[in-house]
C-alpha cells in the first residue's frame, strides 16, 4: 500500500515591505489607523498653509476624529486619572485649553466651531443613542424606571441645594450669591438650556447688564460639569470593583437588556437597509421633537425620548429594527462619542471662563453640591431597588454641561445607554430648577 505522508505546513512568509506595511495600518489612535492618522495631520498642516479649511462634513470628520481619539488615548493611558474617566476630559478640556492659548490654529478653530453649531451634530449624536437605548430595553420595567428615577433627583436636587448653600455662606460666599450664582446654575440644565435663560431672568429681574450676568454664573456650570465627570468615572472605577452595586447601564435590579442580552452576532447578520432604517427613525424622531418645541416650547430632546417610549410600549417598531437601532447606538458611542466631545472642547468650552472660579471657596462649593447631589441618588438606590452606581451617575447629569455635559459624564462613566434618564436630568430637572430660582429671586425682590 502506498504510504500517507501528511502535508507539510506551508513556511510563514518573510516580512516584506506589504507586510510591514499592514501592521502600520493595524496599530491605531483610537479607531483611526497611525498612516491615516498622521496624513489627517499632514493634510491638515497642508490646508491651513493654503488658508484653504473648509467647514463641510468631510474636513470635520477628519478633524475630529484625529484630534478626540488622539486626546481620549492619552487619557487612556495615563495612570491613575485613566480610571475616573480621563478620556472623556481630556477630549473635552485639551482642546478648550488649546483654543484659549492659541495653540490650535485660527482656521481649524473656525472650520470646526461653524460645522459644530451649524450642523446639529450634538443632537445627531444624542438622538441615535436615545432611540437605540431605549429600543433596547426591557419594555416591562421601561415605565417603571422612569418613574422611580424623579425620586432620586427630586429628593437629591433639595438636599445638594441646602448642603450647597450651607457650605458656600459658611465660607463667606454669602446665602443669596451661593444659591443663585453657584448652586441653581450647577443644576439648570447646561448653558443654552440654563446658564443663558437664567442670566437673562436674572438681569431682567435685578436691573444688571445680561452679559455680566452671564459671565457670573457660566464658571459654576462648567466646573460643575467638570466635577461630575470625575466622580462619574470614580464610579465607574467603583463598579469594577464591587460589580453588585452596579447594573452596567441598568438602573433597576432585575432589569434586562433585551438587545444586548441576544447574540451580538446577530446585529453583524443584519442587512445594511435595516440599520439606514434605524437611524433615519432616529432622525425623523428628533425632527418630530423639534416640530413639537416650535408649537409648545417643550425641550425636542425629551420630545424626542417621549415619543420612542410610546412606540417602544404600543409594540410599533419590528424587533429587527430594534437591533438596527442598538447597532446603531453601538456605531456611535464607539466612533463618535470622543470626536463629539473634541468639537464641543473646541466649539462649546470656553477655557477662561472655566478657570475664572479657581477660587477656594467656590470649589469647595460646588464639590459639596454635585457630592451631595450624586450622594443622595446613591443612598436612595436601595430603597427603590435599584442601583446605587447607576442612578448616583443620572443625578449627576443634573449637574452637567446640558447634552454636552450628558455625554461627557455618561462616557467617563461607560455607560451611554442611560441616555434617556439623563437627558430627563438634565432638561426637566433643568427647566423646573431655573423656573423655581426665577420664581423665588422676583419673590426676594432681586
Amino acid at each position: 500500500m502506498p504510504q500517507i505522508v501528511a502535508d507539510e505546513a506551508p513556511a510563514a512568509p518573510a516580512e516584506g515591505p506589504r507586510t510591514l506595511w499592514w501592521r502600520a495600518v493595524e496599530l491605531r489612535v483610537g479607531v483611526v489607523p497611525a498612516p491615516v492618522f498622521l496624513l489627517i495631520l499632514a493634510l491638515t498642516a497642508f490646508f491651513v498653509s493654503r488658508g484653504t479649511v473648509a467647514s463641510d462634513i468631510l474636513m470635520n470628520i477628519a478633524l475630529l476624529a484625529a484630534g478626540g481619539f488622539a486626546c481620549a488615548e492619552l487619557g487612556k493611558r495615563l495612570p491613575l486619572i485613566r480610571n475616573i474617566g480621563a478620556a472623556a476630559i481630556f477630549a473635552t478640556f485639551i482642546p478648550s485649553y488649546l483654543v484659549y492659548a492659541h495653540i490650535l490654529p485660527a482656521p481649524v478653530v473656525t472650520s470646526i466651531t461653524s460645522f459644530t453649531k451649524s450642523s446639529n451634530f450634538l443632537y445627531l449624536f444624542i438622538s441615535c443613542v436615545i432611540v437605540g437605548s431605549i429600543l433596547g430595553m426591557d419594555r416591562r420595567v421601561l415605565v417603571g424606571g422612569f418613574l422611580k428615577i424623579f425620586v432620586p433627583l427630586f429628593v437629591g436636587s433639595l438636599a445638594a441645594g441646602a448642603v450647597g448653600c450651607a457650605v458656600g455662606a459658611a465660607l463667606g460666599l454669602g446665602l443669596s450669591h451661593t444659591l443663585f450664582r453657584i448652586v441653581v446654575p450647577i443644576m439648570a440644565g447646561g448653558v443654552g438650556e440654563g446658564a443663558l435663560p437664567l442670566s437673562i431672568g436674572y438681569a431682567a429681574i435685578t436691573h444688571q447688564p445680561q452679559g455680566e450676568v452671564f459671565a457670573q454664573v457660566l464658571p459654576a456650570v462648567m466646573l460643575g460639569s467638570l466635577t461630575a465627570i470625575i466622580f462619574a468615572g470614580g464610579l465607574n472605577a467603583l463598579g469594577k470593583r464591587r460589580p453588585d452595586l452596579t447594573g452596567e447601564g441598568r438602573l433597576q435590579v432585575g432589569e434586562q437588556d433585551l438587545v444586548a442580552a441576544a447574540d451580538e452576532t446577530s446585529e453583524m447578520r443584519l442587512p445594511v437597509e435595516t440599520i439606514a432604517a434605524a437611524a433615519i427613525l432616529a432622525v425623523t424622531l428628533y425632527l418630530a421633537g423639534s416640530a413639537g418645541q416650535t408649537l409648545t416650547g417643550f425641550p425636542a430632546p425629551v420630545a424626542l425620548l417621549f415619543l420612542t417610549v410610546l412606540l417602544k410600549l404600543g409594540r410599533l417598531v419590528p424587533p429587527e429594527l430594534e437591533r438596527g437601532a442598538h447597532a446603531v447606538y453601538r456605531f456611535f458611542r464607539v466612533a463618535v462619542t470622543y470626536p463629539l466631545l473634541f468639537a464641543i472642547g473646541v466649539a462649546m468650552t470656553p477655557w477662561g471662563k472655566l478657570i475664572a472660579a479657581f477660587n477656594a471657596p467656590t470649589l469647595i462649593t460646588i464639590v459639596a453640591t454635585v457630592a451631595t447631589l450624586m450622594g443622595t441618588g446613591y443612598g436612595l438606590a436601595r430603597f427603590l431597588k435599584m442601583y446605587p452606581i447607576d442612578v448616583a451617575i443620572v443625578n449627576a447629569c443634573h449637574s452637567g454641561q446640558g447634552g454636552t455635559g450628558d455625554v461627557a459624564i455618561l462616557s467617563a462613566a461607560n455607560r451611554m445607554s442611560l441616555m434617556p434618564f439623563a437627558q430627563i436630568a438634565t432638561r426637566i430637572g433643568g427647566a423646573i430648577t431655573v423656573t423655581l430660582a426665577l420664581v423665588a429671586l422676583r419673590a426676594l425682590g432681586g
